[in-house]
């Protein structure tokens, strides 16, 4: 970590915290609490000490079961107030007076009351559900009975003059034209409802298993009904089957089974049929006003639950979270005590320690919990203290990797150079200023959308807010150097130094320009924009700017790795990796932003491609007009040679070295002092990977030629690379322009309103959809990728392990 010494400021962010490994012994009586405590502390991360023990043989196995065992009781008492429309009451700390084992008690006769009540409204919502149906039946099918008597009057009178008295209503009617009574038929029938979807099939299937020897007769009702059985609203019909025969009847009880119609049975008797619809009715009213008073109290019990349940659930996590932390102890030999270790900030250490005297106290246990710090060769977890600014960038560079334990945090420079790069390819201050006001409204919104649940993509743009506040704040920047408004330019800090050659001219591309005033203070001159020079001049512009940037930001990068070395005292790596690596990229394209610069400074015409193909080619050679400054000839030659020459520096010595270390080391040095603890973590954490394991002098060879061969061609190909600065910003201008002339400008030449209306809906739709969403995410991605492997690939590992401490937050926040 950076000392904070002088009059710098300290650098938090630029090494991760320094940790410890500690072992805590804990009496059996505080155990529990100490681990609560630290849990609330939230900055120790323990080790698994019983990693060969499967869950159920661990010590608190019980405890956690009897955890889960509640959190199932709170997940359905949460499902029962969804069903019900109630949400529950949010508190914002925990009571003191809650108890695990009042509270498991407590919710098992909350659960058994609920269940309870469930069962009975459930047994009384089937029943009335059932009585509805059979008045339904009642209804329609004794209109069967109505009309078919109706009808048989009718017959009645008509052929009561053509035949005799001896024909009466209570002859059967269906029956054999025959004379023979004792062959004479009574027809049975049953009656129901049946699924409208089914109504078909249903009747299909009769007429198939019976052989046509039934009649059918069904009644659509208007309205759906809720069926007994599913509980849900099922449109359905009312049926009735005539059959004939005991054999008939078993196979249509099966079929009504089969396609899930209910079946209703009421007496042929029309009086008979009245009565019953009296007394149906009036069974369905009582059982309407028990079913009301049951879900008055069910709806009851449910908010007094709703009240106090964001309370339950919090306390059952956190014991489950304790004991399953517990369950990472080893227990003494005497069973009297819990021995824990984990890694911890060093600046932690009084925290930790007070906070086991605290349990002591709390506990009244006779023993205090012993705190000890063990010295160990295990690489520890990489911990940043970041905070809701610092924390979207540190995640930029987490995703690439999580940083060596104390080795140089590129997040420091990521949170200046991250949106800068991306501003630079997004240059547009109106587009800025777009992307500015929706951050805005997030960080207006911060509040809400914290504790809310988003999509996934909102979710992730909440969380890089304040990544999108400095990439647009940087996009304005970059905007008034480009002097570009939607592609407009402005005269906004002074007027133009260029006028048109003739005073008479009035298109500024077939004339062209003359400087008639100073130069414009900042930025691009707007004159610039729509004139014959325009773009080769902004190719030019950003194409050198690019190639500055790129070299500047990976010599930063070689110089961290300096700031690496140093830190983990590793001479070799300064000596044999450090200065030839620099000296090999300002060699080349050091050498050539020198040459931008002067050629800037000097307004020469030289043509820098030329001088450095031909650096090369022909060294030795005149430069004739490509000459910007005296001696160039003899610092080119020179820099060629420090070239050359930092190839085998960075391959050859440092495996020799690194052989001859690891020789010294065997050679009888038994017995070294005893370091202190940051020292010893220090020298055990080398940044050389080869450092404790066997010393295979071809493997590092080997390791050391694929590093040097990697760093020479990324130098060319990672400055080329950066090039990608100048390609976007160039696109994102033409397609500024695109839409500003061809759409805006063109509908409202037409000089109608109507058209006007929607070039400027299209205007409107483009910008947003491709400008500000589809360029903002390229931008981004490229300037990511400039950042994880032009830039960290010069100095940064990143195969580290994150720590994790033991938090009741964290994990609350997991869960959610």
């Amino acid at each position: 970590m950076a000392e904070n010494g002088g009059c710098c400021p300290p650098m938090d962010l630029f090494r991760s915290e320094p940790m410890h490994l500690v072992q805590l012994i804990l009496p059996i009586e505080s155990a529990h609490l100490a681990v609560a405590y630290l849990g609330d502390l939230g900055l120790l991360q323990f080790k698994d000490l019983n990693s060969d023990k499967s869950p159920f043989q661990r010590t608190y196995a019980t405890q956690i079961k009897r955890c889960g065992e509640m959190a199932r009781k709170l997940r359905f008492f949460r499902d029962q107030m969804l069903k019900a429309g109630l949400t529950p009451e949010t508190r914002s700390a925990l009571e003191d007076d809650l108890d695990v084992d009042s509270l498991e008690v407590k919710l098992g006769e909350l659960e058994a009351e609920l269940i309870e009540l469930n069962a009975n409204s459930n047994k009384l919502q089937r029943g009335y559900s059932e009585l509805v149906e059979f008045k339904l039946v009642l209804h329609k099918a004794g209109e069967f009975f109505q009309s078919a008597l109706t009808n048989a009057e009718a017959r009645q009178r008509e052929i009561g003059s053509t035949q005799t008295g001896e024909e009466s209503l209570e002859t059967p009617l269906l029956e054999e034209q025959t004379t023979d009574q004792s062959k004479q038929v009574k027809l049975g029938f049953i009656s129901g409802l049946v699924p409208k979807a089914k109504s078909m099939s249903f009747e299909r299937i009769l007429f198939r298993a019976t052989r046509g020897n039934v009649y059918l007769k069904q009644a659509v009702v208007e309205h759906p009904v809720t069926d007994p059985v599913s509980g849900e609203k099922v449109e359905k019909n009312v049926f009735a089957v005539f059959f004939s025969g005991e054999k008939a009847k078993n196979k249509i009880l099966k079929i009504c089974e089969a396609f899930g119609a209910n079946r209703y049975s009421f007496s042929e008797d029309i009086s008979k049929q009245a009565q019953m619809i009296t007394e149906v009715s009036g069974r369905i009213a009582e059982l309407k006003t028990t079913i009301d008073i049951g879900s008055l109290q069910r709806e009851k019990l449910l908010q007094t639950i709703g009240e106090d349940y964001e309370q339950w659930n919090i306390l059952v996590r956190r014991e489950k979270s304790i004991y399953h932390t517990l369950n990472m102890l080893s227990i003494d030999v005497t069973k009297k005590c819990l021995v824990a270790e984990g890694w911890s900030p060093i600046f932690a250490t009084k925290q930790i320690q007070d906070a086991l005297q605290r349990a002591t106290l709390d506990s009244n246990s006779q023993v205090g919990g012993i705190f000890r710090v063990l010295h160990t060769k295990e690489s520890p977890p990489t911990y940043f203290k970041t905070n809701k600014f610092t924390s979207s960038f540190q995640e930029i560079v987490d995703a690439y990797g999580i940083a060596k334990y104390q080795e140089a945090n590129p997040g420091v420079y990521t949170i200046v150079t991250f949106p800068f790069l991306f501003a630079v390819m997004f240059g547009d201050w109106g587009h800025g200023i777009c992307i500015l006001l929706a951050t805005l409204y997030f960080l207006a919104m911060e509040k809400k959308f914290s504790s809310k649940k988003l999509g996934d993509i909102m979710e992730m743009t909440f969380g890089g807010r304040y990544v999108i506040l400095m990439m647009s704040l940087f996009s304005i920047y970059t905007g008034l150097i480009y002097n570009e408004f939607f592609s407009v330019p402005f005269e906004l800090f002074a007027p133009s130094a260029y006028a048109c050659r003739d005073p008479s001219c009035g298109d500024s591309t077939t004339m062209g320009l003359i400087k008639v005033r100073d130069t414009y203070p900042f930025g691009v001159d707007p004159a610039w924009h729509g004139s014959r020079s325009e773009l080769p001049y902004l190719n030019s512009l950003k194409m050198k700017m690019s190639i500055l940037l790129g070299v500047a930001q990976m010599n930063l990068g070689i110089i961290l790795s300096f700031f690496n070395a140093k830190f983990f005292r590793s001479a070799v790596n300064i000596w044999c990796q450090f200065i030839p690596q620099i000296i090999f990229l300002n060699s080349l394209f050091g050498y050539l932003s020198v040459l931008i610069i002067i050629k800037w400074c000097t307004g020469s015409k030289a043509d820098l491609y030329h001088v450095m193909i031909y650096m090369f080619l022909g060294p030795t050679d005149d430069l004739g007009e490509n000459q910007l400054f005296s001696g160039q000839k003899t610092t080119q030659l020179v820099l060629l040679l420090l070239a050359f020459v930092s190839v085998p520096w960075m391959l050859l010595p440092k495996p020799f070295i690194l052989k001859a270390q690891h020789n010294d080391r065997q050679s009888g040095q038994s017995y070294i002092p005893l370091q202190d603890t940051d020292e010893s973590l220090q020298s055990e954490t080398a940044h050389d990977s080869h450092a404790h394991a066997e010393f295979e002098f071809s493997e590092v060879f080997v390791h050391q030629l694929i590093h040097t061969i990697e760093f020479v061609l990324g130098a060319v190909s990672n400055t080329a690379s950066y090039l990608r600065l100048w390609a976007l910003s160039l696109a994102h201008s033409e397609l500024s322009t695109v839409f500003y002339e061809k759409v805006l400008i063109l509908a409202w030449g037409y000089n109608n309103i109507f058209i006007l209306i929607i070039g400027i809906i299209v205007f409107v739709c483009a910008t947003v959809g491709v400008l500000l969403v589809m360029e903002t995410l390229s931008a981004f991605l490229h300037a990511l990728r400039l950042h994880w492997v032009e830039f960290q690939n010069k100095f940064y590992e990143g195969d580290g392990y994150k720590f994790y401490p033991f938090s009741f937050k964290l994990a609350s926040e997991e869960e959610e």
